[in-house]
This record gives C-alpha cells, structure tokens and sequence, in this order.
C-alpha cells in the first residue's frame, strides 16, 4: 500500500496527531492538502482540506480502521508510553491472536491501529488460525495495557505472555470497546454471525 488520505474540515489538529503518532514529517503542505512520510516513500499520509464537508455519523458505512506494523514489542511498547505522557491513550487493547493491537481515535474520529504481529510470518499466522479458536472468536480477548508491557519488561516469557486465551462465547461480546459513538458494538455472542453485523 503507497498511501492513506484523509478529508477534514481540522486540517492542523490532523496533521499534528499523524505527527506525533506516527513520527511523521510533513513532505509538502499548502492550502489544500499536507503529505506527511515516516519513512522513504513520499507520502504514507495525505490530509485533505476540501470545502463544504460534514461530520460523518458513527455507523456510517466505510473504512473501519487503518492499522500500521511495528518491529517489535518493544517499539510499539515505547509508542505507547510516548503517546499515553502526550494524553493520547488507547480506547481499546486486544490480543487478537494474530496481531497485539492498540486502537487510537485521531481527532476526526478515524480509528487507528497500532500493532505487532505475534507470528513469524504468513504461514504461522494460517497455521494459528488454522489450529486456533478463531472461527468462534474472531474478536480476541482485551489485555490491559499497562500490565502487559510491565510483564514483558520483567521478563516474562514472549510466547507465553502474548499467547492468547481461549475464552467462552458468552464472554466474546464482553472483549469489544465500550460503545461510545466509535466502532462496531455487538450484544451478544450471536451478534458475531455472518448477516447480522
């Protein structure tokens, strides 16, 4: 993937988020749109002012969220120390099974994830879902923050720390962020199934 962009009517608080979150520099800004890099491509972020834009309902359909990879525990660990000292913390921490996930709102509300992959690569993350509870829950189970990065940091084992539970069904629905105008909020269990999202 080249690029994400973004239409606001906030164009400064947005381009001041993506820097901080993402350690980005902006590349080129003028009257209508910024470009902001955190590596050597041109552009990984575009925030575009265009007029007569309106606020989006919560549940409106569209993209759900954009997610970015760290190296490492440790890298993503230390993102969120440094965003949590600037007052921007997470509304959601889950272990997903496949990846470690911290989900931030940006100040248009647009959800963005920042995580690790907890398999070495394509194939072991095919063979977990292959051997794993995943088809009855595709959720993951939510992790406290804070207590996970001490745990790594201890010492405790990797493999064994970001291994994930397995939970009942009826504790699936209970792993979702907490409904506040942001993402998908199911009920119960049954919510999961295929038609009813």
């Amino acid at each position: 993937m080249a690029h994400i962009v973004f239409r606001t009517n906030r164009p400064q608080e947005l381009i001041a988020w993506y820097r901080n979150v993402l350690q980005a520099e902006v590349a080129l800004a003028n009257d209508m749109v910024s470009f902001l890099t955190y590596d050597d491509e041109h552009h990984r972020i575009a925030i575009a002012m265009l007029p007569g834009l309106v606020e989006r309902p919560a549940m409106a359909v569209g993209v759900e969220h954009v997610a970015f990879t760290y190296g490492s525990a440790e890298d993503l660990f230390q993102t969120y120390g440094r965003l949590k000292a600037d007052g921007i913390e997470p509304y959601w921490t889950v272990n997903h099974g496949p990846t470690l996930s911290f989900y931030y709102r940006d100040p248009d509300l647009n959800q963005i994830e920042l995580q690790i992959d907890l398999h070495g690569d394509a194939a072991e993350t095919n063979e977990w879902f292959e051997h794993s509870d995943f088809s009855v829950n595709p959720i993951g189970v939510r992790i406290d923050a804070d207590d996970i990065i001490r745990r790594y940091r201890s010492g405790e084992n990797p493999e064994q720390l970001f291994a994930r539970p397995v939970i009942a069904p009826e504790e699936i629905a209970a792993q979702l962020p907490v409904p506040d105008g942001g993402p998908l909020s199911l009920k119960t269990p049954s919510d999961l199934s295929v038609g009813n999202h």
